[in-house]
């Protein structure tokens, strides 16, 4: 663990409690820094909505614009949550602002979890340095989330809403759908991802309360893939982009939505395209190619590929790359997956079941699912699954057997391992 979240999860209550009262009085105590904010593009959703920042800030950066972003979990280092017109703040900088957040919090007494601390520190920082838009990632849900003290919004977005966190969300879509549109605020225009009709038609009743003007993917604009790019469409408008530079046809509808909030700010074609293909976001279908665990699979003749997708419709999306790779060039699949405990592991895996991979389920730090019995939802959804005691071993085991491509994938925190072997792979 980095000192930074050393020096967090020490300080502060790890217990994840979704309200905004704690927040509103910590944002006071520290001069309300939310209020000083950038321009800011709020996004929420279940699966993608990181994506689409990294989309957002690339073409914003394109057209020459300082870019304020605010994302979470961190994969190796604390300080990639945070990141000051287009630089990851420092350590030092960070710990100042975390010493004023600790004084505000024993002030006011408002005993700050760590994601509202962390989040308040990011507001702090955002507001005290120049820059002409920010970009702020919901971190669980939307509606009492740390980041809805922001009240209005330059613009909201939402990507694609589907089951996850349910102890906190709830276990219908509408009512996840109803947390993801808290973020929704009268004026400010709402651009939407392509929804289940369960979740748009709850989208849609949460706008009208507020009076915010949608903007929908699929009904006022679209993208699609052709002929090797993107192709974009609106009411007033077609463009033929290049291809997104992340991997994955899941992709496609993220840049498109990315697309549709580059146009609302009016940033210019040539920067959309530009920023569409210099767009870099670790662990989302990421092509490894240094450090060790890289290494070994070069010798080995294999390609490897690391995904934190967590979730059903994450295993939907990786099971739709693998098939388009597989298109192209067959080779045998083998799935390396942690898993939190508290994911839906039948889902997951029976989204991939047609992949025919070979699974070896893996441990990690933290509140993993213990990897016999991982494996032994894998065999339940029909994969061949055989546990290991570490990534590490897993790959080796999986070249050893001639797997020629190998995932390393199902959550953030393995993601951020594997990335941590090397200092070559950090997120910068």
């Amino acid at each position: 663990m980095d000192p930074i979240s050393e020096r967090l999860r020490a300080r502060h209550p790890q217990r994840i409690d979704l309200s905004l009262e704690r927040m509103r009085v910590l944002c006071a105590a520290l001069g309300d820094p939310q209020h000083r904010l950038p321009p800011v593009i709020h996004v929420a959703g279940t699966n993608g909505k990181g994506s689409t920042v990294a989309f957002i800030r690339a073409i914003a950066e394109a057209a020459g614009l300082r870019v304020h972003v605010y994302t979470s979990p961190h994969l190796v280092r604390f300080n990639e949550r945070i990141r000051l017109a287009g630089t990851l703040i420092g350590d030092a900088a960070l710990n100042a602002i975390l010493d004023r957040v600790e004084t505000a919090i024993d002030a006011s007494g408002s005993e700050a979890t760590v994601f509202e601390s962390t989040t308040a520190a990011a507001f702090v920082a955002m507001s005290e340095a120049a820059a002409d838009l920010a970009v702020v990632e919901v971190g669980l849900g939307g509606l009492l989330d740390a980041t809805n003290v922001i009240e209005r919004p330059l613009l909201s977005v939402i990507a694609p809403v589907d089951m996850d966190h349910a102890e906190f969300l709830g276990t219908t879509l509408r009512g996840v759908a109803v947390e993801k549109a808290g973020i929704l605020k009268p004026g400010a225009r709402g651009l939407i991802a392509r929804q289940a009709e369960e979740a748009m038609q709850a989208i849609e009743a949460a706008a009208q309360a507020v009076r915010a003007p949608l903007t929908v993917m699929g009904v006022d604009f679209d993208a699609w893939a052709e002929r090797g790019g993107l192709a974009f469409q609106d009411q007033n408008r077609f463009l033929d982009l290049p291809a997104p530079a992340l991997a994955g046809p899941h992709q496609i509808a993220n840049a498109g939505l990315a697309v549709a909030v580059a146009l609302e700010l009016d940033l210019p074609e040539k920067a959309i395209a530009h920023g569409l293909g210099a767009t870099r976001w670790p662990a989302r279908m990421q092509r490894l190619t240094a450090g060790p665990y890289a290494e070994a699979a070069r010798a080995a003749d294999a390609e490897l590929w690391l995904d934190g997708g967590h979730n059903p419709h994450a295993g939907a999306a990786l099971a739709e790359t693998l098939a388009e790779r597989q298109a192209r060039a067959p080779r045998p699949t083998a799935l390396v997956v942690g898993m939190l405990a508290n994911k839906d592991a039948g889902g997951f895996f029976e989204a991939l079941k047609a992949s025919g991979a070979t699974v070896f389920t893996v441990p990690f730090e933290g509140a993993a699912a213990e990897p016999e019995a991982l494996a032994a939802v894998a065999r339940g959804h029909g994969l061949g699954a055989t546990a290991s005691a570490s990534a590490a071993e897993a790959l080796e085991r999986a070249l050893r057997l001639g797997a020629g491509r190998v995932v390393i994938c199902g959550s953030l925190y393995l993601a951020g391992e594997v990335l941590g072997a090397s200092r070559e792979t950090w997120p910068d």
